[in-house]
């Protein structure tokens, strides 16, 4: 890897910005000054330092956001604020995605992360990896509704879902409840309502794999994942 990429992958700053650096020699490598910004280093092999101070190699970020309503989960868009607009630059340099989708509308867990394999496992239709949702609906959530979804939902274009449980926590004109489902298909917590006469108000996702929403998180806000819930993402993939 060259060392301006290295460098600004850190967090440095821009390629110019780097090569700035160093030109002004303030980059050492292993002991020595680096001021070619086209040398190339082993991350893993050599120390590297920056007026002193040790960089710290990182290929790949995991973050964990609690998605605002209004935002859509894309890198970018003409139109719409993303979730990697809501990011700070220091997190957007080693280019990360949103894993999945949720609606524009819709709250909760998203996890944002440069790690393809992992977001290829976790998405893969193979792995039926659970995706746990909290939802308000408007009206009368039933024990027959429950069954429904256990046995699959028919959707308005035909295709019969996997089995979803769904938990009542509140049942009346408005109701309060989970679903876990192992799939993703579009709108498909809105659909699977919809397919049994009822309409979803409010949508929250709590929960994908084993890795829970940190209910500290405010909307919009986002975090690191912890060494542990990396390896409960990778346990669920």
């Amino acid at each position: 890897m060259r060392v301006d990429k290295f460098l600004a992958n850190a967090g440095y700053g821009s390629r110019k910005e780097v090569k700035k650096i160093l030109k002004d020699g303030l980059v050492q490598v292993n002991g020595v000054i680096v001021k070619d910004s086209k040398v190339h280093i082993d991350p893993t092999l050599v120390e590297v330092t920056v007026q002193g101070e040790l960089v710290i190699y990182r290929e790949f970020i995991y973050l964990m956001m609690n998605k605002p309503p209004g935002v859509i989960s894309a890198t970018e868009d003409i139109h719409d604020q993303t979730v990697i607009d809501l990011l700070e630059s220091m997190d957007t340099v080693l280019e990360p995605f949103p894993v999945g989708r949720l609606d524009k509308d819709t709250e909760g867990l998203l996890l944002i992360t440069n790690d393809g394999q992992l977001a290829h496992q976790l998405l893969s239709p193979k792995k039926h990896v659970p995706k746990t949702y909290f939802a308000v609906i408007e009206g009368e959530v039933t024990e027959e509704d429950k069954k429904a979804f256990k046995q699959g939902i028919i959707l308005d274009d035909g295709y019969h879902t996997k089995p979803g449980d769904l938990v009542i926590l509140k049942s009346g004109k408005r109701s309060d409840i989970e679903l876990t489902i192992t799939e993703g298909k579009f709108h498909q917590v809105k659909r699977m309502f919809e397919a049994v006469g009822k309409k979803v108000i409010y949508l929250k996702r709590i929960q994908m794999g084993q890795l829970h929403l940190d209910e500290s998180l405010n909307l919009g806000e986002y975090r690191d994942l912890t060494e542990e819930e990396i390896k409960l993402l990778k346990t669920s993939s």
